[in-house]
């Protein structure tokens, strides 16, 4: 059968960050990032969808095996970032701010060089209900 097909896995994590620019002032942080700019930092619950895009397997049925994309997961990126805060705990977000855009450009970077170059990747990060991302668009 001739034709793409995408398969999806889904995967959760929590972590903390404050979304703040080093070259705004203080009060231009607050405006632009409201509460998200909080100190202290502050949480969410994450939700990660992983779309993988391309041929069925002939041999196998597959486009990936399904259990072999969650190990990857799980390694990659939840061994990462379940339970750290991306401002302190993650190198990239160092001097990258940690928007919900940045967090999933950033997943898509640790797991594409892991999947078959024939395979297409996209990345859907909710950070709260109402609100998500997906890269590439």
């Amino acid at each position: 059968m001739p034709g793409k097909v995408a398969v999806y896995r889904k995967e959760h994590f929590n972590a903390a960050h404050r979304l703040n620019n080093s070259q705004f002032s203080e009060e231009k942080n607050k405006t632009v990032f409201g509460k998200c700019n909080y100190p202290n930092y502050h949480g969410h619950n994450y939700e990660l969808i992983v779309k993988i895009t391309g041929e069925v397997d002939a041999e196998t049925g597959y486009i990936i095996d399904l259990k072999v994309l969650s190990d990857l997961i799980k390694e990659k990126v939840l061994k990462r970032f379940d339970h750290k805060n991306f401002n302190l705990d993650i190198a990239e977000f160092k001097s990258l701010n940690p928007t919900a855009e940045n967090i999933a450009i950033i997943i898509y970077n640790i797991l594409k060089p892991e999947i078959d170059s024939a395979l297409e990747l996209q990345i859907r990060l909710y950070e709260t209900e109402r609100n998500f991302v997906e890269y590439p668009a």
